[in-house]
């Protein structure tokens, strides 16, 4: 089994798909109106309307009611993309910050209050953690 995508449901699709091409610098491929995935090296970001929740189960999924989960990007300078994001998100969380496992880490939530976390290992045992 491989863990290849996450799927976040909103009642503004393009909306979304527009904060995270411009947050991520991936471009978006659309398959409809309601469904477009931002691939990267590692995993796909999924983004789609709530018009496709009862393909799956009525009610399953609701827009912009995640407290639990949080998306996260492995980039190369969070510092960096704090300052290229700033102006644009206008929601941070945490600015740039050295976590106890040593990934520094920049926090904010997208249009949908969803979290999401920009990373970059720092620290010998966090790099040994990813091969890029």
């Amino acid at each position: 089994m491989e863990f290849v995508s996450i799927r976040i449901i909103t009642s503004e699709v393009a909306r979304l798909v527009e904060f995270y091409e411009r947050a991520t610098g991936a471009r978006a491929t659309w398959a409809t109106k309601d469904f477009a995935e931002l691939k990267t090296a590692r995993a796909t970001l999924a983004i789609a309307g709530t018009s496709t929740v009862p393909l799956f189960a009525p009610g399953s999924a609701r827009p912009a009611d995640n407290h639990s989960a949080i998306i996260e990007f492995l980039v190369d300078d969070v510092d960096r993309v704090h300052q290229n994001l700033t102006g644009f998100v206008t929601d941070f969380v945490n600015g740039p910050t050295t976590m106890p496992w040593g990934n520094r880490s920049l926090l904010f939530r997208d249009p949908d209050g969803n979290l999401v976390n920009f990373f970059a290992p720092v620290t010998p045992a966090a790099i040994g953690n990813f091969t890029r």
